[in-house]
């Protein structure tokens, strides 16, 4: 009788049997492309690798936008601050120039008002509005005690304004004798002008008067034949320094 070896649940396969299934397995595998699943592992590997270099290369770039970003941030705020200084250069640059030509306008006002003062000041005038000599210096009669007529007389209708011809001050008003009420005044130059035979005095000693201020009223006081105006011209205040009363006005500029 022959030996036989049982098969069954029991026993295990052979080696051999082992083999050939694993051989057959592997050709199964690779026929239904299995093998590639479980080669996988390597594959996925080499993939997480490429996707970690790839998410390296987005951070670089990443990172590179974000400096370009900041420097262009920068490079504006630098353009903005140019832009601010540049505008407060030239508003203060034409602050400045307004400030100085508002100041050379002041300037030149100021300058215009005091040469206007000044002129205002050294200027004079008839010391009646629209009269004429009636009788000239120097003139000889016996109305006079020194037997010629020291100033010139003025025609002036009892109670016209008499004004002082400039700017001076008053030395003496009230009575003067021969002169009836009348006003010395000492010009700013020096002279002295007299105002004789006035009907009243509207200024007082000391008092400063200016071209064209009325220093009083015409009259016929003291010696006098009827209203009008004396006017003396001295370069003193003392009686008998009288100057040629028409001379000084004219050089003055008045029209006389």
């Amino acid at each position: 009788m022959a030996f036989t070896r049982a098969t069954g649940k029991h026993r295990g396969p052979s080696r051999l049997a082992r083999r050939s299934a694993g051989v057959a397995g592997v050709a199964a595998l690779a026929t239904t492309g299995v093998i590639g699943t479980i080669a996988s592992p390597a594959f996925a590997a080499d993939t997480e690798a490429a996707a970690l270099e790839d998410t390296g290369l987005t951070q670089a770039i990443s990172v590179d936008s974000l400096a370009d970003r900041i420097n262009a941030q920068a490079a504006a705020q630098e353009r903005e601050a140019f832009e601010a200084a540049a505008k407060a250069k030239a508003e203060a640059e034409a602050k400045r120039k307004a400030e100085a030509r508002a100041k050379k306008i002041r300037e030149e006002r100021e300058r215009a008002a005091r040469e206007a003062e000044r002129k205002r000041l050294h200027s004079f005038r008839l010391p009646i509005a629209g009269t004429y000599v009636t009788t000239g210096y120097k003139t000889g009669g016996s109305l006079w005690s020194s037997g010629s007529h020291s100033g010139i007389d003025f025609k002036a209708p009892y109670g016209s304004t008499v004004v002082s011809v400039g700017a001076g001050t008053v030395v003496e008003a009230g009575w003067g004798g021969a002169y009836g009420n009348n006003v010395v005044i000492k010009m700013l130059d020096g002279t002295y002008t007299q105002y004789g035979h006035l009907a009243s005095v509207t200024v007082s000693v000391g008092q400063s008067v200016m071209p064209g201020q009325q220093i009083g009223v015409s009259g016929s006081t003291g010696n006098s034949t009827g209203p009008h105006l004396h006017f003396e011209a001295r370069s003193g205040a003392d009686y008998g320094s009288d100057i040629n009363p028409l001379a000084y006005l004219r050089a003055r500029g008045v029209n006389v």
